[in-house]
C-alpha cells in the first residue's frame, strides 16, 4: 500500500470519551482517497460514489499520527475502487497500528456529473485490461 495522507490528531478532533471523532476520520479517508483517485485515474474530476463498511480497530488520542495508506484494487469502466488503512503512528519508535480501514469506489465524471470512462492507458498502467470495443 501507498501512503497517501498524514495528518495529526488535534484536541478539537476528538469526542466526548477523548478518541478521534469517527466523521473526523471519515473525513480524512474521503479526502485522501479522492486525491489518490484522481492521481490514478490521471484526472481531477474523481468524485465518491460508494464507501463499504468502515471497521474502526482501534481508538486514536490528541496528539498521535494517523497515517492513511491507500491501493487500486479494480478499475471499471468508468470508476476506480481503493482498499483504505488508517495506522496510527508512534512518532517514539515508528510502530504502526490498524485504526481504520474501508473500500472506497469513486467514478470519474465529465462537466455535467455524468460518468464517463477510465482511459485504457490508465486501466493497463494498473494491471487491468483494455475495455473491449
Amino acid at each position: 500500500m501507498e501512503l497517501i495522507s498524514t495528518h495529526l490528531v488535534k484536541q478539537g478532533d476528538v469526542g466526548y470519551h477523548g478518541n478521534l471523532f469517527g466523521g473526523i476520520m471519515l473525513a480524512w479517508l474521503d479526502e485522501a482517497a479522492a486525491s489518490f483517485a484522481c492521481q490514478v485515474a490521471d484526472t481531477p474530476r474523481m468524485v465518491t460514489k460508494k464507501i463499504d463498511e468502515v471497521t474502526f480497530h482501534c481508538p486514536v488520542r490528541p496528539a498521535q499520527l494517523i497515517k492513511i495508506y491507500g491501493e487500486v484494487v479494480r478499475i471499471g469502466t468508468t470508476s476506480v475502487d481503493l482498499k483504505l488503512e488508517a495506522r496510527r503512528h508512534s512518532v517514539y519508535n515508528g510502530t504502526q497500528k490498524l485504526a481504520c480501514s474501508t473500500v472506497m469506489k469513486f467514478v470519474r465524471i465529465d462537466g455535467d456529473g455524468d460518468a464517463i470512462p477510465i482511459s485504457d492507458r490508465v486501466r493497463i498502467k494498473y494491471g487491468f485490461p483494455p475495455i473491449e470495443k
